[in-house]
């Protein structure tokens, strides 16, 4: 199976995706074909064996659309010939119009009528011409036979009239449908296409593609980040915004990560690479931007059923209306023809198809560019349904980085073998409160010993044999569970948890040896997130957590969370987010995506959050935020509940329109340019509206 990407000139509008894939499915060995309206671009799976690139091209071709040979993400250069052609009908229908006015003889209006509707047709006729040869009308074949029709019946006025406004709204609609197309590309614009590598006969530039992981590279003071990499040397502030969102500037020297599409400060700094151009943070956002793109919402989906059924129901409906009228007596042939050639104009649902990609697409594209990351529009629907949050407390309302406050012993022991004990076993663990663990032995230079048959105990803790001890290192629960939790143990967690710190027990066994502490630091923009979408009318706010009740309670009251779920381990906050969806809520849960992975997975919404330092939170979650920013949620929320607003508005718009002319034009009171009007006016008012989607430049997005 292999997939073919072509870049396609003059795709404006849904029929003419209609039509390329009508011509390029017939092809031999094609298993699928994918137009993006939007990006130009076709994109076709063919089995082994099948029609080869060349002959799609052709396919492609023949169906009027040119294929391009310029990178992804370029901007499409419109060619003039349509806008000349669209100028001399207009001049030389109002010449027509004109001698009418004057009352000249017919026999100088129609060859000057016939000529505005040449030229009006000249880029429409032969693109309708081929979609009729292809057995797949598109507008332009229903405006053609329209045209012909007017033609046959000697309105020449209407037909030049009809033909004139449809190629400028061809124009405009291009032009509108090139503003999405410039957002989109924008994106692809953050990074660099060179990169400035260090090598050792001087600095030389170089293109992206070509530099090796574990080069190094120079960023100047004012120069974007060309691929994600680490700092050699040099400190300096660099805007994330375009990756993470957050509009602050992050000191950053030696050690720490940077991302490509970043933009440098005042220092200059060298960065060894750590990715490949095609595996950035930026390039995978692209891919998934791309991928949510392409895939279709439910109410899309839904559209598009209609639209199929409903053009050969109203093309069917214009042949009843010239043929059955008549023959019933109900009046002359030319009377009903006039007015099917006007159903037929209106039969094309061009604005029904484009009134939902356009606005999804300038939803999801908007929302990049602020740093958040949704799937497609199906997680965008969800998440405007979205009643009730769930958040895990740990690097979510925290900053995930505990570090150690106490150290106590309860036996002969002294601390620092307490210390070393619990980082001999954690250090084998990932999760935040062993690094704290380890992190502090490790400043305090205490020699770690070596441990076996280490075993981790998600949502209790660790165990370990280290130094012939059977050692356990966990929580309260754990403690419980061994039976190693004496009366003075219990009373000292309890102080403990009191203070807002996690208590973690250490022991042999049954026997206490003692209890270490940590304290996460709350986020500073937590309680901020949790008003925000409190505004924003979430019903119910959770905090999930392994933590004792005492401490979850101490940051739940701080950030303004009303509901605590404690001492839960990894299957109870599954459980937990399930019993919220019992309860009729659609759940959305916030978290890092490291020790919550069950609940997030099980959620209607999946949120991961510092999904630029984490690549597979970009892959498993509905919706990454970028950085750390808890207060880009709630507008996310409000994007998308926006976003299914004017989907609606759109669908009413334009369904709207058509229902009013269509009565209209079987009354006979709609005349040949009024549907075209409508018709076109319609496509444009959606594209407009959709396009409200996609924040305009300098706004926040």
């Amino acid at each position: 199976m292999n997939a073919e990407l072509f870049r396609v000139g003059g795709i404006d509008c849904p029929s003419c995706a209609a039509g390329i894939s009508r011509a390029v499915g017939q092809l031999p060995g094609v298993e699928a074909v994918a137009v993006d309206v939007l990006k130009g671009e076709v994109r076709v799976t063919v089995a082994q064996g099948g029609a080869t690139r060349a002959a799609l091209a052709q396919a492609i071709t023949e169906a009027g659309h040119p294929v391009r040979a310029d990178r992804p993400g370029a901007t499409e250069a419109r060619p003039r010939g349509p806008l000349r052609a669209a100028m001399l009908s207009g001049v030389l229908l109002g010449v027509g119009v004109g001698l009418g006015w004057l009352g000249q003889p017919e026999v100088l209006q129609v060859p000057v009528l016939a000529g505005a509707m040449i030229a009006g047709g000249w880029y429409v006729v032969p693109r309708g011409l081929k979609a009729l040869r292809n057995r797949s009308p598109d507008m332009h074949a229903l405006m053609t036979i329209a045209a012909a029709g007017a033609a046959v019946i000697g309105e020449w006025g209407e037909g030049a009239s009809a033909m004139f406004l449809f190629a400028v709204a061809l124009l405009l609609e291009q032009w509108a449908v090139g503003r999405a197309r410039k957002a989109i590309g924008a994106l692809m614009e953050l990074a660099p296409a060179e990169a400035l590598v260090i090598r050792l006969g001087g600095d030389q530039r170089v293109a992206v593609e070509a530099v090796k992981v574990g080069e190094r590279i120079r960023v100047r003071p004012g120069e974007r980040v060309a691929l994600d990499g680490t700092i050699t040397a040099g400190r300096s502030a660099l805007n994330e915004a375009p990756i993470t969102g957050e509009a602050i500037p992050a000191d950053k020297g030696p050690g720490d990560a940077v991302y490509a599409g970043s933009i440098n400060g005042h220092g200059a700094l060298e960065v060894r690479t750590t990715r490949p151009a095609s595996d950035t943070t930026l390039a995978r956002i692209l891919h998934a931007v791309e991928d949510a793109q392409a895939s279709r919402a439910p109410v899309q989906a839904l559209v598009d059923r209609f639209a199929r059924v409903y053009t050969p129901l109203v093309v069917g409906l214009a042949v009843l209306v010239v043929l059955v009228p008549p023959v019933l007596g109900l009046g002359g042939f030319e009377t009903w023809l006039y007015r099917g050639l006007t159903l037929l104009v209106i039969a094309c649902p061009c604005a029904l198809v484009i009134s939902t990609p356009v606005t999804l697409v300038s939803a999801l594209t908007g929302a990049a560019r602020a740093g958040v990351l949704l799937k497609g529009g199906a997680q965008l629907e969800a998440l405007a349904r979205v009643t009730a949050i769930a958040f895990d407390k740990t690097g979510t309302l925290t900053e995930g980085r505990p570090e150690l406050t106490d150290v106590i012993a309860v036996n002969h022991l002294g601390e620092d073998e307490v210390l070393r004990l619990a980082a001999s076993v954690e250090r084998h663990s990932e999760h935040p409160v062993a690094r704290a663990i380890t992190r502090a032995a490790e400043r305090r230079q205490v020699a770690l010993a070596g441990a076996e048959e280490f075993a981790a105990l998600p949502g209790w803790g660790a165990r370990a044999t280290v130094a012939d001890r059977r050692l356990i290192v966990g929580n309260r629960r754990l403690c419980d569970e061994v039976g190693a939790c004496r009366d003075d143990v219990h009373a000292l967690l309890d102080r403990l948890e009191q203070e807002g710190k996690t208590a973690i027990l250490v022991a042999d066994g049954r026997e206490p040896l003692g209890v270490v502490a940590v304290a996460d630091a709350l986020r500073p923009t937590a309680a901020a997130a949790v008003a925000a979408l409190r505004a924003a009318g979430i019903r119910r706010l959770v905090m999930l957590t392994g933590d004792g009740r005492t401490a979850a309670d101490r940051v739940a009251q701080a950030v303004g969370v009303a509901e605590v779920r404690a001492r839960l381990l990894p299957e109870e906050k599954l459980a937990a987010v399930r019993a919220l969806q019992q309860e009729g809520e659609v759940v959305a849960v916030v978290g890092d995506g490291v020790n919550d992975a069950p609940a997030l997975a099980a959620a209607t919404v999946g949120i991961a959050m510092g999904a630029a330092g984490t690549h597979a939170a970009l892959e498993t979650a509905d919706v990454a935020l970028m950085g750390d920013d808890l207060t880009l949620l709630a507008p996310t929320i409000v994007r998308a509940r926006r976003t299914l607003a004017i989907i609606r508005q759109n669908m009413a718009l334009a369904l709207g329109l058509k229902a009013v002319f269509l009565v209209l034009a079987l009354l006979g009171q709609a005349t040949l340019w009024m549907a075209v009007a409508a018709d076109m006016g319609a496509s444009l008012l959606v594209i407009a509206n959709g396009l409200r989607a996609l924040p305009a430049a300098g706004r926040p997005a």
